[in-house]
């Protein structure tokens, strides 16, 4: 909770200009009263501003355990005090729908599921993929800031390898454009081969994004639908181990059922061996 706390007082102060709500929130109690420093900090600050108060929580499924648990208590209690003494609206961004939180509490180490400890969701929207049209008008926004151009060949080669996953066209790309970290020299325009070159480095540097995934795979209704996807055995998986699967961008959203791209389908294989 004091890191939550010092977060908001930085961004109060920084962002929006207000000393007083960081104020606020450096002098709560969040070692002796960790269960409602933040709804109160959050409740003082409603009351101070002007205007109803929208906040997004980004990363919030970083927090583990019973920080998350409490968090996410706190934001429920304050749930009828809108928008005169909380904020009128929350945004919780993360890899997983709130509904898929499975959280061991620390007393006694029950299971809270997201939706109990958190039921008034109103919606949950997903980041979709970029669209090709998308894809390829990022990569002009290169080529117009640097005189670099891609063949077509290339921006083909792009967007079969990624599929339009955002990190993967944002890490490519750069990996394309700026190997070891220097410009490619602009006066050849960037072919397949670079591609090629490119995504080959990137599997091989175990950057963070596809690191990780291999802590999604350790989930059984995630390797109910990739193990047998890439054995060719029998899938015995529930619509929502799909939806699971799906959301997390690990498979593609329509089908036939397949891997989402094929960076992912050489990735996957090699951490579930």
């Amino acid at each position: 909770m004091g890191a939550v706390a010092t977060e908001i007082a930085h961004e109060a102060e920084d962002t929006l200009n207000d000393p007083a709500t960081a104020e606020a929130a450096r002098r709560l109690d969040t070692a002796g009263r960790p269960d409602v420093a933040l709804g109160t900090l959050l409740r003082l600050w409603a009351k101070t501003s002007t205007a109803p108060l929208v906040l997004l929580i980004d990363e919030i499924d970083a927090l583990v355990g019973d920080s998350l648990v409490s968090v996410l208590r706190q934001l429920r209690a304050g749930y009828a005090h809108r928008p005169a003494a909380f904020p009128q609206s929350v945004v919780l961004c993360g890899v997983r729908d709130v509904r898929d939180y499975r959280i061991h509490a620390g007393s006694g180490r029950e299971v809270i599921t997201g939706g109990s400890a958190f039921n008034i969701k109103a919606r949950s929207l997903r980041l979709g993929d970029f669209t090709r049209t998308e894809v390829e008008a990022l990569l002009g926004q290169h080529t117009v800031e640097s005189g670099q151009g891609f063949s077509a060949e290339a921006l083909q080669a792009v967007w079969e390898q990624t599929r339009g996953q955002p990190w993967l066209v944002n890490a490519l790309a750069r990996e394309i454009c700026f190997p070891a970290e220097a410009l490619r020299p602009p006066g050849r325009p960037i072919s397949e081969k670079d591609v090629f070159e490119a995504r080959e480095a990137l599997i091989l540097s175990r950057e963070t994004h596809l690191d990780q995934l291999a802590d999604k795979l350790r989930e059984p209704r995630v390797r109910r639908v990739i193990e047998p996807l890439l054995s060719g055995g029998d899938a015995a998986y529930s619509d929502r181990d799909f939806e699971y699967a799906r959301d997390l961008g690990l498979v593609a959203p329509d089908p036939p059922l397949r891997i989402a791209n094929p960076i992912y389908g050489e990735v996957l294989p090699r951490e579930l061996t």
